[in-house]
This record gives structure tokens, sequence and C-alpha cells, in this order.
């Protein structure tokens, strides 16, 4: 099972929502489906140009790893190696940073990920999350 296109708007629309209402930079939002496809992806208006591939990166680390990117993003510190091998192995699509979060269903499943890139990493996850 997978996030739907309906529940991934909800997801987005929700995550810029925040970022407005927290007075954070411009957001650039992407939610993956389970197998990594994206579903949907928005950016407030004046967010970076690197800023959709920033945030597809935490998202895919976050679903590729089963964990979210905050965690991967200690991990990494601890283990840079491991990772520079894990970033490389996924081709350069995985961002080791704090913004990306797994979506889960009812029952815990993971059915996709969210990720958010345009102000701090700690900024990114609350909207995110909230």
């Amino acid at each position: 099972m997978s996030v739907t296109l309906a529940e991934a708007e909800l997801v987005a629309d929700g995550t810029l929502a925040a970022g407005r209402r927290r007075a954070a930079q411009p957001l650039t939002v992407v939610v993956l489906d389970a197998g990594g496809h994206v579903v949907v992806m928005k950016r407030a208006d004046n967010s970076g140009i690197l800023r959709c591939e920033i945030a597809h990166g935490k998202a895919y680390g976050a679903l590729g790893m089963g964990l979210p990117s905050r965690t991967l993003f200690a991990r990494a510190a601890e283990n840079p190696n491991f990772f520079t091998a894990v970033i490389a192995a996924s081709g350069g699509r995985m961002v080791p940073n704090p913004g990306g979060v797994l979506l889960r269903d009812a029952a815990g499943r993971i059915i996709g990920a969210v990720g958010v890139s345009g102000d701090t990493g700690d900024m990114d996850e609350l909207c995110a999350m909230e």
C-alpha cells in the first residue's frame, strides 16, 4: 500500500501552510510513494532552484533506509564512510539531513515519505510533521 494522491496533496499543502504559519523561508515539498516515486512536488514562490532535488533526497533517504532523515544525519556524523558509500550507491539521490519524514498508515506500515527543503533542517522537519 502507498500514499494516495489525495493524501500526498494534503501532506504537501499542510507542510507549506505550516511553513507560512512559522514564517519559514520559502519551502519545497516532495511526497514519495512506498516505491520511491514522486506523487506530489510543490514549491512556495521564491523557493530556491535546488530545493526540489534536496527535498527529494531527504524523502528518498528516509524511505530507502526506513528511518527519518534526522536519524540518518546523526548516523552519518558517527559513520561518514558508510554514508559516503550509501549516497554513492543511491546515485547521489540521498540527502541525510533533517527534513525527511516517513509516512505510515494506521497499522504503522511505511506508505511513503515527505521531504522538505528551504529553511533550516529543523524548521523543514517541523513543518513536515505538523
